[in-house]
């Protein structure tokens, strides 16, 4: 490259639940950057508010025409987004097409991928085509006459998950333990998203793992095992502390392999781009074998200090800061 530096856009905030957490996800991927190489900002969007925070401590409006903004009577644009929304508009593919529109290269997957990612119905059905082992689950939406409640239970059994299915929280998200919990469960999930995942219950190990890839490798990180205090990795489990995490996870070399192949795979079916983590459940079968259930496929994880992928980077013996430049620089070679 050449001895101009590349203006980063690190964007975070939007319209979610979590928005809290992509601003502490944004400071920790400040941190990490290379700044003698990239001039870095962070870009603060919530509904029509789109600002940068500037030096100085002041802010500037972002122009949406071109993602400029002005400073000491300068136009300054960005050369690259780095996406760190968790939910609308960064982890369903809104703002990947408006960047797709202006030319802006960004850290996540597409615009179609993640919209499929997004909706984890849709996800969990087309994985599942490629011979992804997901959990069973029916599909809700609403004002839209719907199997009765016993007809969910017989299929999906006892317990099972309540889940909106295009929501990037833990909100909303209920472990149904009787048949009277499921309809208020399924309510409750309604007021966040139109349409309503239920899920059967896998009972086993939880893990989570994260990859990227470039055009001259794939990189993928040491697993981490998650163990919860509570039901299930929830909300408070997930950033209030109320859970350990293990990286690496307290699992054999074959089956840390294996998820390792999982994910590979998983990321070359999706075409994704940047990083990414996959959670999984593992059941320990009667034969003695294990059975690697896919849960989940995250486009935007976490970038908090405490997050699972900044662990399992340092778990790697990697810094943070070259896999960032690694990312972007794999975008302009």
């Amino acid at each position: 490259m050449n001895n101009e530096k590349r203006t980063i856009a690190i964007v975070c905030g939007g319209d979610s639940s979590e928005y809290e957490v992509s601003l502490r996800s944004a400071k920790g991927l400040y941190d990490a950057f290379d700044h003698e190489r990239y001039e870095v900002y962070v870009v603060v969007m919530h509904g029509l508010d789109w600002h940068v925070n500037l030096p100085d401590g002041g802010t500037a409006t972002i122009d949406r025409n071109d993602f400029s903004f002005e400073h000491n009577g300068t136009a300054i644009r960005f050369d690259y987004a780095y996406i760190t929304i968790h939910g609308t508009p960064g982890e369903n593919g809104v703002l990947q097409g408006y960047f797709d529109m202006l030319r802006i290269p960004y850290s996540t997957c597409s615009v179609l991928v993640e919209a499929l990612t997004f909706h984890k119905y849709v996800l969990n059905n087309y994985l599942k085509g490629y011979g992804v082992t997901v959990p069973d689950s029916v599909l809700l939406r609403r004002d839209e006459q719907g199997p009765a409640m016993e007809e969910i239970v017989q299929k999906l059994g006892l317990p099972c998950f309540v889940k909106p299915t295009a929501d990037g929280s833990s909100f909303g998200v209920s472990k149904v333990k009787c048949l009277e919990q499921l309809a208020p469960a399924i309510d409750a999930a309604f007021k966040l998203c139109n349409e309503v995942m239920v899920e059967s219950f896998v009972d086993g190990t939880e893990v989570t793992v994260g990859c990227y890839r470039t055009r001259e490798h794939m990189v993928v990180f040491p697993i981490t095992e998650v163990v919860t205090h509570n039901e299930f990795f929830d909300y408070d489990a997930k950033y209030n502390g109320q859970v350990d995490e293990i990286t690496p996870a307290r699992i054999s070399d074959e089956l840390t392999q294996a998820l390792m192949q999982d994910t590979k795979h998983i990321y070359d079916i999706l075409h994704c781009n940047g990083i990414i983590r996959v959670d999984y459940i593992v059941t320990h079968e009667a034969d003695g074998s294990d059975r690697r259930v896919m849960i989940e496929v995250n486009t935007t994880p976490g970038m908090t200090a405490t997050s699972f992928i900044p662990q399992q980077v340092r778990a790697a013996g990697l810094e943070l800061k070259d896999v960032l430049t690694d990312i972007i620089e794999n975008q302009f070679a």
